[in-house]
């Protein structure tokens, strides 16, 4: 028996959580549904908002999991695998699992990008960075 049910969570009772580092740059979300936090399973949702000039220096990163961000307000590029694509409010991106990626903010606003992954907890997510000793 599925003992999973509906719920709805309101973004301002998710703690914010970020990194402020050289290795991954500065950038703050709040994970909204997430089977560590949430009686979810198999999806994962956040919000991640990435500030005017940030990261600096672009900042690209790569994890096991799928993801898609939908963009919910503000202008940015995104690289997937070293290629560029503009985002603006409306874009919709998917970035296969262990592809380098990242997504930097072009505007003048804040970037809002919704994200989603394929995996029962965020905790399941190991970010990787480039090791900034290797050329």
């Amino acid at each position: 028996m599925n003992a999973l049910r509906g719920v709805v969570v309101e973004e301002s009772t998710c703690p914010p959580e970020g990194w402020d580092d050289a290795i991954r740059g500065r950038i703050t979300w709040r994970t909204l549904l997430s089977g560590d936090r949430t009686p979810t399973a198999q999806m994962t949702l956040g919000v991640t908002d990435v500030g005017p000039g940030q990261p600096s220096p672009f900042l690209p990163h790569r994890h096991a999991q799928a993801e898609i961000y939908y963009v919910l307000s503000g202008e940015g590029v995104v690289s997937i695998d070293g290629v560029e694509h503009p985002l603006r409010a409306g874009s919709s991106v998917f970035i296969p699992g262990d592809v380098w990626h990242g997504a930097r903010n072009t505007g003048s606003e804040v970037l809002r990008l919704l994200y989603v992954f394929a995996t029962d907890s965020f905790s399941d997510v190991n970010y990787v960075f480039p090791d900034p000793e290797q050329p």
